[in-house]
């Protein structure tokens, strides 16, 4: 099973941009809101090595932000990676 998860913040653009990718693809992600909780933010930092938002990972994969999952989409790449 396909496992996407992305932390996020409210009021973040690049937020709202990848969440909508995702949901225009139909595909599901479990979201985590750093907004006001530091413990959330430590665990994205730990996890991804990224200190900005979105960080999304796909099975285990850290693809990174928003820019790096419309790179992948426009290359038709993304389907490929949600099925390893």
């Amino acid at each position: 099973m396909n496992s996407v998860e992305i932390y996020t913040k409210s009021q973040c653009p690049y937020c709202s941009h990848a969440k909508a990718l995702l949901d225009a693809r139909n595909i599901a992600y479990k979201e985590f809101d750093v907004g006001g909780d530091q413990g959330v933010f430590t665990e994205m930092v730990s996890r991804t090595g990224g200190r900005t938002l979105p960080q999304i990972i796909i099975n285990d994969q850290v693809i990174g932000g928003f820019d790096d999952l419309h790179k992948i989409d426009s290359k038709g790449q993304l389907t490929s990676l949600l099925a390893t």
